[in-house]
């Protein structure tokens, strides 16, 4: 009875082993356990965490007390407190150089993706900027914004006064702006990179037929280029708008902290956490953030949908596209 049982036991066990070594069955052992592994991350390192984030911004809390429920009140602070409102009217001015650090991108990552001289110097220098380190790009432009320094001194090897130049860093109806240039600086050459990369891989067949029915260089840029980049537009356009939301390093390093008026959301956030020990009002200031970037990010991807509304790849679409492009042309 007992050595029946044990050759059924062993016959299942070999058919096991069978089924296992089956190409499909490995093909979605792979494909589930793939799966699997980043959504259990996802959950343990993403999701759970921000509901923890939810969950204390409806405390009176600090990190090492619970002080008790209160509710929405923490929300009702952000944008009833001047100190913290006005943090959103200084990421308008990063938010303004974010458009201008796209259209700058996209300028000249047209200009240097056909046959120019010493393309890969252009595009080297101008990338440069980011891979250095934020820390350190604040502290050089610490110093390159301080009276009498680098900026005063080329400034002033032109023939302007010292005397009449502005103070930088402390003027506030100049320094927001100064900061923004310092990140303008840094990631412009990143975004021509990825459009650089985007606009090579137009078929330049498109330009070479564009040229033949009469088109210039503007109806070119417009109905060939920018339908055929729209996807890493709108990618680019996203990452700089939701990445203005969060400034921190200029305004921490240049200002010590966002003086002068320089303080953005992101710093006072993250002064009330770990200053102020207000845990709960900066988890409160974290879930707003994040819901101001899913609904710029919602808002981005309609307008990018509705004005690239009839852009697209297979060959139906790109007949209508040359028809449209005639009919602009002409």
């Amino acid at each position: 009875m007992s050595s029946n049982s044990g050759a059924a036991a062993l016959k299942e066990s070999g058919s096991f082993r069978a089924w296992l070594i089956k190409p499909n069955v490995q093909k979605w052992l792979v494909i589930i356990t793939f799966a699997i592994v980043p959504v259990i991350l996802l959950l343990l390192f993403i999701y759970y965490p921000i509901g923890k984030m939810v969950e204390f911004s409806l405390y009176n809390m600090s990190y090492t007390k619970v002080k008790g429920f209160v509710g929405l009140k923490n929300y009702i602070d952000i944008f009833a407190k001047p100190e913290l409102f006005q943090t959103f009217r200084v990421s308008l001015y990063y938010m303004v150089g974010a458009i201008v650090q796209i259209a700058l991108a996209l300028y000249f990552a047209t200009i240097l993706s056909f046959k120019t001289k010493f393309t890969g110097v252009y595009k080297a220098a101008m990338f440069f900027p980011y891979l250095v380190n934020g820390i350190a790009l604040g502290f050089i432009f610490k110093f390159f914004y301080t009276r009498g320094y680098v900026l005063d001194t080329v400034l002033t090897a032109f023939g302007i006064p010292l005397e009449s130049l502005p103070y930088w860093l402390r003027d506030q109806s100049i320094n927001n702006w100064s900061l923004v240039a310092t990140s303008l600086w840094k990631y412009m050459g990143q975004n021509m990179v990825l459009f650089s990369g985007a606009i090579m891989s137009v078929d330049p067949t498109l330009y070479e037929a564009a040229s033949i029915d009469g088109a210039n260089k503007w109806h070119q840029f417009r109905y060939i280029i920018l339908p055929s980049i729209s996807t890493v537009l709108t990618l680019n356009v996203i990452l700089s708008i939701t990445g203005s939301l969060s400034a921190f390093e200029p305004p921490y390093v240049i200002t010590s902290m966002g003086g002068n008026g320089t303080a953005t959301y992101f710093i006072k956030m993250h002064e009330t956490a770990h200053t102020l020990h207000k845990v709960g009002l900066a988890s409160a200031m974290a879930v707003v953030l994040i819901t101001i970037i899913i609904l710029c990010t919602i808002i981005q991807k309609l307008v990018f949908k509705y004005a690239f509304r009839n852009s697209g790849t297979d060959s139906a679409k790109t007949k209508m596209k040359r028809k449209q492009f005639s009919k602009g042309v002409n």
